[in-house]
């Protein structure tokens, strides 16, 4: 699991995956999200605007396998 740490109270998921280097884009999220890819904290979600704070857990469920990134505040 990486952790990406954020300044801020809160980074959209669009947001995160792109600042992670997940994806090259945030628009790269909208695939996933419509095949249920993507999970929040155990949940697969559908919005990419969604808001994430910290002690939240993001999954990515791609063909080469899972990745986890968690929100963290940075100081």
């Amino acid at each position: 699991m990486e952790t990406i740490q954020i300044q801020t109270d809160t980074i959209r998921l669009d947001q995160l995956l792109k600042l992670s280097g997940a994806l090259p884009t945030g628009g790269a999220v909208k695939p996933l999200l419509a095949e249920g890819r993507i999970l929040v904290n155990g949940v697969p979600e559908t919005a990419r605007r969604k808001q994430l704070s910290p002690g939240d857990t993001v999954t990515l469920l791609l063909e080469e396998g899972e990745e986890e990134y968690k929100v963290v505040r940075g100081e």
